[in-house]
């Protein structure tokens, strides 16, 4: 009798582990690129007034731990950040300081931050700059002239001392208050002239005074027979990133008079903000003697 087949036995397949996915890691990953991530790692550090660490940038950003580690040295070798070892924060690094004061002095952006800088001239009557705040000195990013033969020459890239003119002292009011005290206290405040104010604690009573007016005036505090009035830039935020100002020979301007003109500043400033993207400003809000040595800015 022939010996029944016996029917092979089939093995089960054994169970696979249950894949964990991420998915809000892997869309985050898969839906920026890598200079993206570096820009939002930036723009972060930049937004905050003192050194932020790892854990602080992932529960901000909501990218994983790991990509924001990873971009953060990066950014550090490259000297775009920099590192505090004992703390282990990073802050903003002297290359990324150095690129951004280049791309505001560069010619090679749009028109129309001079054609509001024209209007203002042509309203105020007085030669109108725009510029930033690099420590304890104001940088002129553009200016323009008045018509007038009797006026200041300076040229865009001009530096002049931040504690004694009107766009300087406006962008120290606006700075977190730690940061502006330890900034006025760094270094020595030189007297230009007998009304530069030139200690630390009048400088910062000042600056206060200066912030809850919204404005500030230079009344010949750097140079004698010049005044000045100057209004912040702001963002959305209302963080100070730049300065309007005028400034103009005592004779013709005197500080009253540059005070009434601290309204058509505002409005340039608004319009600013708008054209730089850093407020929402509709764009048609806005229908000294020469001399060697030092700038003589307001």
């Amino acid at each position: 009798m022939p010996k029944a087949r016996r029917t092979p036995k089939v093995q089960k397949p054994e169970a696979v582990a249950p894949i964990d996915l991420n998915f809000a890691d892997m869309e985050a990953g898969d839906r920026l690129s890598a200079l993206e991530k570096a820009l939002l790692v930036l723009e972060a550090i930049v937004n905050r007034p003192t050194p932020v660490g790892l854990p602080d940038l992932t529960a901000e950003l909501g990218l994983p731990r790991q990509t924001i580690h990873r971009v953060l040295q990066q950014l550090s070798e490259t000297g775009l950040l920099v590192r505090d070892p004992s703390r282990d924060r990073y802050a903003v690094g002297a290359r990324l300081s150095r690129l951004s004061l280049a791309a505001l002095l560069t010619r090679n952006q749009g028109a129309p931050v001079r054609s509001v800088l024209k209007a203002t001239v042509a309203k105020v009557q007085e030669t109108c700059n725009i510029g930033v705040l690099d420590g304890l000195e104001f940088v002129y990013l553009d200016r323009i002239e008045a018509e007038w033969s009797l006026r200041v020459h300076l040229t865009a890239g001009s530096r002049v001392p931040a504690y004694c003119t009107s766009g300087g002292k406006v962008l120290l009011a606006w700075l977190d208050r730690d940061l502006r005290e330890a900034l006025i206290r760094s270094a020595a405040l030189q007297p230009y002239t007998a009304k530069t104010i030139a200690t630390p604690t009048a400088l910062s009573a000042e600056l206060d005074r200066i912030r809850e007016a919204g404005y500030a005036i230079n009344d010949e505090e750097y140079t004698i027979g010049i005044v000045g009035a100057a209004v912040p830039v702001l963002d959305a935020a209302g963080r100070a990133l730049g300065a309007v100002a005028l400034h103009g020979p005592s004779p013709r301007l005197s500080p009253e008079r540059a005070r009434g003109q601290v309204p058509a500043l505002q409005m340039a400033a608004r319009q600013l903000a708008g054209l730089w993207r850093f407020g929402s400003a509709p764009a048609d809000d806005i229908g000294t003697p020469q001399r060697r040595g030092r700038p003589a800015g307001g």
